[in-house]
């Protein structure tokens, strides 16, 4: 169990719409998620959501607090320029926001509104894969998927607005892109949806960097079998990312640690 018990924050449910806690129920879970599947890197990094019924709001973790630790209270609301709207009493703690979360997930919230999360990694895996020059290789079904993924150069730490023109065009339509020599930034239309797309962009670097070691000779997947099995990963050609495994997976944190819905 998470003990908060150092930290009591008072909770924000009845300070907001019900269709805003139960965004903060999902993004708070979808933090413990990647705690669990080992892709959180201690405070840093981020995860996002778009607050429903406010164009100009997200929702995002306050800086200092481990992924483990987060709960649908301890998130910050903010407006695309990263004003703090709402936030709980972190007593003498006193939490702020992580500027280059800032600049990152207020330029694609604001210049895609159908996206309702964004999630940014700097995992191992996501760390090393973009610093090959060939990139993710489509080189099993699951890195299929991402056949046409963004590709974004390192400019240095993101935490000037200047970035965000860049970093949106280079993501493009796409939902996932390799920041070079950074990490790694997954998209969806729901949190169910960006989670999915994180840990199968994850486990597609890890099994990359697990081949790459063996130091043998890739067997590579002809061109067309690979453009036909990224087309049946898109929009349209099947169910929407996350549907079904989002409920198994609340039910998983559940059985370990239900304060993520506090």
């Amino acid at each position: 169990m998470t003990d908060l018990s150092h930290m009591p924050l008072q909770s924000m449910k009845k300070a907001c719409s019900e269709a805003e806690w139960q965004a903060r129920v999902d993004l708070a879970a979808c933090y413990r998620l990647i705690a669990h599947y080992g892709m959180s890197d201690m405070i840093a990094n981020h995860i996002s959501a778009r607050v429903p019924g406010d164009d100009n709001a997200l929702l995002i973790n306050a800086y200092g607090m481990l992924y483990e630790e987060i709960t649908a209270s301890s998130l910050v609301k903010i407006d695309h320029h990263g004003k703090v709207l709402a936030r709980p009493d972190f007593g003498d703690l006193n939490y702020g926001i992580n500027q280059a979360g800032v600049v990152i997930h207020t330029a694609i919230h604001e210049a895609k509104p159908e996206i309702g999360c964004v999630i940014h990694t700097h995992t191992w895996p996501g760390m090393a894969v973009s610093m090959l020059k060939c990139g993710l290789l489509p080189a099993t079904q699951t890195s299929m998927r991402f056949a046409q993924i963004s590709y974004h150069d390192y400019e240095g730490v993101v935490l000037d607005m200047s970035m965000q023109e860049a970093l949106v065009r280079d993501l493009g339509d796409n939902n996932a892109m390799i920041m070079r020599n950074h990490g790694l930034l997954t998209v969806g239309r729901t949190v169910p949806e960006a989670f999915n797309a994180m840990h199968r962009l994850e486990l597609s670097c890890r099994t990359q960097l697990a081949a790459m070691a063996c130091n043998s000779e890739l067997h590579l997947v002809p061109a067309d079998i690979v453009a036909k099995t990224y087309l049946n990963y898109q929009p349209g050609t099947r169910r929407p990312f996350g549907v079904l495994e989002w409920p198994a997976l609340l039910r998983k944190l559940d059985r370990i640690d239900p304060s993520y819905r506090e």
